[in-house]
């Protein structure tokens, strides 16, 4: 059903403005706008901004979760090829290929952190 006409016809819906990007096929650069507009996740805001800079990694869905950024290849598929990032302390990056046999948290230099995101989103 079209987003205008859901609108019309159940208008007690709270059809925001992700509701609209997704409907536009815009849901990963509403999302990212969202997360690092957001106060809540000022924290983590220096990681996001890392992450969203480069231009393959802005084309996944990001998500947070317990302080980490979830990064999804598909935005509409939960079970699609998926790592979780975080910063423990300044500088120091860890992250895990989620769903990936016998994967655990791998710590990265800061160096090596997009090329190894890239790798095990994309690879």
């Amino acid at each position: 059903m079209p987003y205008d006409e859901l609108g019309a016809r159940f208008g007690f819906l709270d059809l925001d403005g992700f509701t609209g990007a997704l409907t536009a096929g815009e849901p990963t650069a509403a999302q990212w706008a969202g997360l690092l507009s957001s106060a809540y996740y000022r924290g983590q805001r220096d990681l996001l901004r890392r992450l969203h800079a480069d231009g393959v990694l802005r084309n996944a869905f990001p998500t947070m979760t317990h302080r980490a950024v979830r990064l999804r290849v598909d935005p509409m598929d939960g079970a699609s090829r998926q790592v979780l990032v975080h910063e423990p302390d300044e500088g120091r990056y860890e992250f895990v290929r989620v769903g990936a046999p016998g994967a655990g948290w791998t710590e990265v230099p800061g160096d090596d952190l997009i090329a190894r995101l890239r790798a095990a989103l994309y690879e």
